[in-house]
């Protein structure tokens, strides 16, 4: 079975290969969800681009560091979505594929390392809808599937 893909691929483009960890993470009582949003003012995962010398986890821990100050303790992997992009600040068409992540637990450790991005709370729905990227909204669907059949057993 292939991986969901979003975006357009344009035929002729050069893409460069930008490889991306994400997560979902619930409030406690599991009514919201977090969001970070760009200066550009776009919503996104928690989450960003794998380093070279990273593996997801590994990723994942520093990209919730940086972002929202957060340790968390990483749960079930719920795939894998690719994305087709293009970036008009760096003039770069990418292929992004998005690893998606449940957290089970966390906690602020601090304040967020990256103090220009803004933080919020969103109902799943509403969260789903803010954002930007198709893989990201694909995410929060496969949680919501997930732990709605979890809940049931």
């Amino acid at each position: 079975m292939s991986n969901p893909t979003f975006g357009h691929k344009v035929d002729g483009a050069t893409y460069k290969n930008r490889y991306g960890v994400y997560a979902i993470i619930p409030s406690k009582d599991r009514t919201e969800m977090i969001l970070v949003q760009a200066p550009n003012g776009a919503w996104f995962l928690p989450g960003g681009e794998i380093e070279a010398d990273e593996n997801h986890l590994q990723a994942l821990e520093r990209e919730l560091i940086e972002e929202l100050g957060f340790t968390a303790k990483i749960g079930d992997y719920l795939g894998q979505a690719d994305e087709y992009f293009y970036f008009r600040h760096r003039d770069t068409h990418y292929y992004h594929p998005a690893y998606i992540y449940a957290v089970e637990e966390f906690a602020q450790a601090h304040a967020p390392l990256e103090d220009f991005n803004h933080l919020a709370w969103f109902p799943f729905e509403e969260a789903r809808q803010k954002l930007k990227r198709g893989s990201h909204q694909w995410g929060i669907e496969q949680w919501l599937q997930h732990y709605q059949f979890s809940n049931q057993k």
